[in-house]
């Protein structure tokens, strides 16, 4: 049986990062024989994975963790343009990867690599933690909730997303799962 290669973005943002993990050594279990998850962390992503204290859970669960050096390295473009993965996922991605990768600025890991996917017609699965305009509650590594309003300009630009091509939009990390699901059943 062929191996799938999955490219696991992780950006900054803390909101559901705990509950993206979980979901994703369930889907690494689930499918521990079909899929080879690698995790791209960026520089952001880097500090909220020491913040949350969660980076041996990630060494001790995942195939490879590569974290960002520039926006070419790792050489996660790529790779992804040249097919060596099946898809990537974002999740959780800050404002900050969105706004870019919908503007088309490839300056980071994460947006140059999503927007080189773009590209190689390769399907991005993004879930922003900006979805809705509103107040959204999220928890803080000791456990204290943080209010956060997501503002229109964030909405913005998830929603430019929503329309490119091969580029699809996740809401809560459950949705990871029929991603993998519809690529292993």
């Amino acid at each position: 049986m062929v191996r799938v290669k999955v490219a696991w973005g992780i950006t900054g943002a803390g909101d559901k990062i705990l509950e993206t993990i979980k979901v994703m050594k369930k889907i690494k279990k689930e499918y521990q024989d079909q899929v080879d998850i690698e995790v791209f962390i960026s520089k952001s992503g880097d500090q909220v994975v020491k913040y949350y204290g969660i980076s041996n859970e990630l060494e001790t669960n995942f195939d490879k963790i590569w974290v960002e050096i520039n926006a070419n390295a790792p050489f996660l473009a790529g790779n992804i343009q040249l097919g060596k993965y099946e898809f990537m996922l974002i999740a959780p991605a800050t404002s900050n990867p969105v706004a870019k990768i919908s503007v088309r600025m490839g300056d980071t890991l994460i947006s140059n690599a999503a927007i080189m996917g773009q590209k190689a017609d390769v399907p991005i699965y993004i879930m922003p933690s900006d979805y809705e305009e509103g107040v959204t509650i999220t928890k803080l590594p000791d456990g204290k909730d943080l209010k956060i309003t997501i503002r229109k300009e964030d909405v913005e630009h998830v929603q430019r997303l929503s329309k490119m091509y091969e580029t699809f939009i996740l809401k809560e990390p459950e949705d990871v799962e029929k991603v993998f699901a519809k690529y292993f059943k």
